[in-house]
């Protein structure tokens, strides 16, 4: 295989080795004079060393040529294979082939056969082909195709191929960039190359006959693509950021800044150099800072850093490719900001060196004074936040001075009450710190500390008992107007001169009086420790003591008087009920007594039976258990059901003794086996206090007071009834001319009756009435009205069904009622009404001259009235 190669300036650095491997063919019994190894430069011309793996059986020359230093034996041939290395002495580049050497056939004498020789005779193995890589210059200009190497095989002498590259760059993305003419076989690129994009292509050739039958073995073809310096360096942040603490070191790191080449790093484009062009500002030098060239960090150079003259510092920095060299590399430039940070060097100073202030006495949690300091540092950090310490003047430790976190002012506030009897001004030093502590080498100055005088104002203060509470000790039972003691009261105001009165606040059982202006107090009532306003025997009460003062001063005080026990209570049974059985076993009730009184004036106690009513010693014993209790038991067998009330003298052991007679409550029942009662009923108490029962009777007594009165209040209403006029006069009654058949007649000229009378009957002529021997049939005799009941002119809407009950009652037992249905009369609503009749009734025809006969054509439905007017006179 033949590889041209063509010369440009991107190649002067090139060497192409030609052929990539060769065969050796050796006879057996012949020895191998020479062989050349040829080399293809690219027009270099630049001196080529060769060497070989097996010195001791060959050597090679400057021109490629080997030779056979011995005789080489057939049986060694198979093994000896020969390694061919060329090395430029310039760059130091080196190319290795392989050299195998193979048995033949041939007459057993000594031949040289150079490389170029055609053997036709010989039988040729199967090669394979290499190509070394090849560089191509990024960003090139042409012109395109640009031809990059020829690939050529030897098998094209004697039959026609066709050569084809794969791989990314040709027929795949992406693609078109590399290019292959199919018949010369050379190999161009088709477009500029980015080294940046895509640093290096692996492509594979291939050799095929005009069949498509494969040659050769595809080789494999690497291109890579030299960098150019096409890049500008780019810092990674356009502004940067440091700190640095104020009065540093030179040598003091500050930060480190950092900056990127697209370019490669491994050649002088992407190799990166640092400087620092400008500083702003430059105080108190230019040159405050420095930076690493290579790695870019900042330190500082010059002491003198001072927050409080120079905060901030602005650098800008610059860097460069080719390694710093100004003519030929890219540059780009950055801002870096220094922020120089406070450290507490500059201490706090009061504005002034006194500062004055007043405060009334008595007052706390008060602001005397605000004390103002100034700090050169940053405000609101550690080193300009100030904190105040007392360092003299306040023994008793009555002030604090704590600092305003918005102003920084301390705050001279009074945490103990200040008596103005017993200091009237107070002189305080301050001193002034910083929450950190100074930087090393820096001492607080005179101004740290300051002089606070405070004046105190005299108030009128409330005067106070002395002691209090005042305990004084007394027998119960005083008589009202004694004496009990004299509670006064001092007044701490001693340059101010003052009365105090006196007066109670607080007297829960109204015992006791004080005298308003000297303080002696005297009972107005007895005093009993067994009142309920009296805790473990005592008393409390509480007085006011009230200056002269403008305004007025007031304080109270206490007198807890402890009230002695004496004997003034009789004890009492207890329990005050109890339950027994018939029989005498078990019989026993176990007993004790109350006493108000504490010891000795209480128990023990002596229990004795009364003598009256002499029943109680027949029946019942009583016997002392213990000093303070006694069973009650039955004196007899057999005792009958009941309720009984024992009479029992309680005697206590007070020095004046004293008895009283109790009363117990049994009630005797049935009992069961275990000793409990069986009856049903108990005795009132048992189950219910005196309370209850007296709730439970008056319930019952108001009920039946309201039973009481709602029978007092029907009765009466009953007799308002009675007494109504409820009956009609005789000459009113017009109920007989209207008769009810429940079946719809004719009109009204159908109808012989005289219903004049239901006009106005009391304005009838007597003569116009009609005459007794003048009667219709059905209509009823003349005899005295009964008498109907009279309504009342505003009845109660309940009386109107009592009414119409009683109507009821008076119609069916009047004698002179028709059996028939007829007018009936169950209200009178008066006389002599002057409005005239609404239809015909007025009509004098009595319709005697009607022919009523056709009703019998009706039906039996008006059979009746056929009857009843059609018929004769008699």
């Amino acid at each position: 295989l033949i590889i041209h190669c063509h010369t440009s300036r991107a190649f002067t650095n090139t060497l192409v080795f030609f052929p990539p491997r060769f065969l050796l063919y050796c006879w057996s019994n012949f020895l191998l004079l020479s062989l050349a190894v040829g080399f293809v430069d690219c027009g270099r011309g630049g001196l080529v060393r060769f060497e070989c793996s097996n010195p001791s059986d060959f050597r090679i020359e400057a021109d490629g040529v080997v030779y056979a230093v011995r005789s080489i034996q057939h049986s060694t041939l198979p093994a000896l294979t020969l390694l061919i290395k060329a090395s430029d002495t310039t760059t130091q580049q080196q190319w290795v082939t392989q050299v195998r050497l193979t048995p033949s056939t041939l007459s057993s004498q000594q031949v040289n056969i150079p490389l170029s020789t055609s053997i036709t005779q010989l039988k040729r193995m199967k090669r394979d082909w290499v190509i070394p890589p090849i560089n191509v210059p990024e960003n090139s200009r042409g012109p395109f195709p640009q031809e990059l190497v020829r690939i050529r095989s030897d098998h094209d002498k004697n039959r026609s191929l066709r050569y084809s590259v794969t791989g990314p760059g040709a027929d795949q993305p992406p693609t078109g960039i590399f290019i292959i003419d199919p018949i010369s076989g050379e190999l161009s690129v088709n477009k500029p190359l980015d080294r940046e994009h895509i640093s290096n292509f692996h492509l594979r050739a291939h050799a095929v006959d005009l069949n498509g039958n494969q040659v050769e073995n595809p080789i494999d073809i690497v291109i890579n693509v030299i960098d150019m310096n096409d890049n500008r360096p780019e810092f990674t942040h356009q502004i940067w950021n440091g700190t640095v603490p104020e009065g540093s070191k030179p040598g003091t790191f500050v930060m480190t800044v950092t900056s990127v080449d697209k370019d490669d790093p491994k050649t002088a484009n992407g190799m990166l150099r640092y400087k620092i062009l400008s500083q702003n500002p430059e105080s108190p030098t230019s040159n405050m800072f420095t930076i690493n060239n290579k790695t870019g960090g900042i330190i500082t150079v010059a002491a003198g850093l001072d927050r409080e003259k120079v905060p901030q510092y602005t650098l800008i920095i610059q860097a460069t490719d080719m390694e710093g060299n100004p003519m030929y590399g890219l540059s780009n430039t950055a801002t870096a900001v220094i922020r120089v940070t406070d450290v507490n060097d500059n201490p706090p100073e009061f504005t002034a060196e006194t500062f004055f202030g007043e405060v009334p006495e008595n007052r706390v949690n008060v602001i005397v004074a605000n004390l103002t300091v100034t700090d050169k540092d940053q405000p609101n950090t550690p080193a300009w936040n100030a904190v105040y310490k007392i360092t003299g003047g306040d023994p008793t430790g009555r002030f604090s001075v704590p600092t305003d976190p918005t102003t920084n002012e301390g705050l001279v506030t009074v945490v103990k009450p200040i008596d103005y009897e017993i200091s009237r001004t107070y002189v305080l030093t301050v001193e002034a710190r910083n929450e950190v502590p100074l930087a090393r080498g820096i001492h607080s100055p005179r101004q740290s500390t300051a002089t606070v005088s405070i004046r105190v104002i005299d108030m009128n203060e409330s005067p106070y008992f002395e002691p209090n509470p005042k305990l004084i000790r007394l027998e119960e039972g005083m008589m009202p107007e004694s004496t009990l003691t004299t509670f006064t009261a001092q007044d701490p105001d001693r340059f101010m001169p003052q009365t105090i009165r006196y007066s109670k606040l607080s007297d829960p059982a109204n015992w006791l009086r004080i005298d308003p202006n000297t303080g002696r107090i005297k009972t107005i009532a007895i005093l009993d420790r067994e009142s309920p306003f009296v805790k473990n025997s005592l008393y409390n009460a509480t007085f006011l003591a009230t200056d002269s003062g403008i305004p007025p001063a007031s304080g109270t005080g206490t007198l807890q008087i402890f009230l002695l026990d004496i004997n003034d209570n009789a004890p009492k049974v207890f329990p005050q009920e109890a339950e027994i059985c018939e029989k005498p076993e078990p019989n026993a009730i176990n007993i004790t007594a109350v006493d108000g009184d504490l010891n000795p004036n209480a128990g023990p106690f002596a229990f004795e039976l009364a003598h009256r009513p002499s029943d109680v010693r027949r029946n019942w014993t009583i016997t002392r258990v213990s000093g303070d209790y006694a069973q009650v038991s039955l004196k007899i067998g057999y005792l009958e059901s009941g309720i009984y009330e024992i009479p029992i003298i309680i005697t206590d052991s007070g020095n004046l003794p004293m008895s009283n007679t109790s009363y117990l409550r049994i009630k005797v029942c049935q009992c069961d086996i275990s000793g409990d009662c069986t009856d049903q009923e108990h005795i009132m108490a048992a189950g219910l206090g005196t309370g209850a029962i007296i709730a439970i009777l008056l319930c019952i007594i108001i009920l039946l007071i309201l039973v009481l009165l709602f029978v007092v209040w029907m009765k009466r209403r009953d007799k308002e009834r009675q007494a109504k006029q409820l009956l009609i006069d005789p000459e009113d009654d017009v109920r007989d001319n209207i008769l009810k058949y429940d079946e719809e007649g004719g009109g009204e000229e159908d109808q012989d009756y005289d219903l004049s009378q239901l006009q106005q009957p009391d304005t009838i002529e007597p003569d116009a009435i009609k005459p007794v021997g003048i009667r219709r049939l059905d209509e009823r005799p003349l005899h005295p009205e009964p008498q109907y009941p009279m309504r009342s002119a505003a009845p109660h809407p309940g009386d109107i069904g009592d009414f119409i009950n009683e109507g009821l009652k008076a119609a069916d037992n009047d004698p002179t009622a028709p059996p028939y249905d007829s007018l009936l009369v169950f209200d009178y609503e008066g006389s002599g009404s002057t409005a005239g009749s609404l239809s015909s009734l007025n009509s004098s025809s009595s319709g005697g001259d009607q022919d009523y006969d056709y009703l019998n054509d009706w039906g039996p439905r008006f059979r009746k009235l056929a009857d009843m007017y059609g018929g004769s006179d008699d």
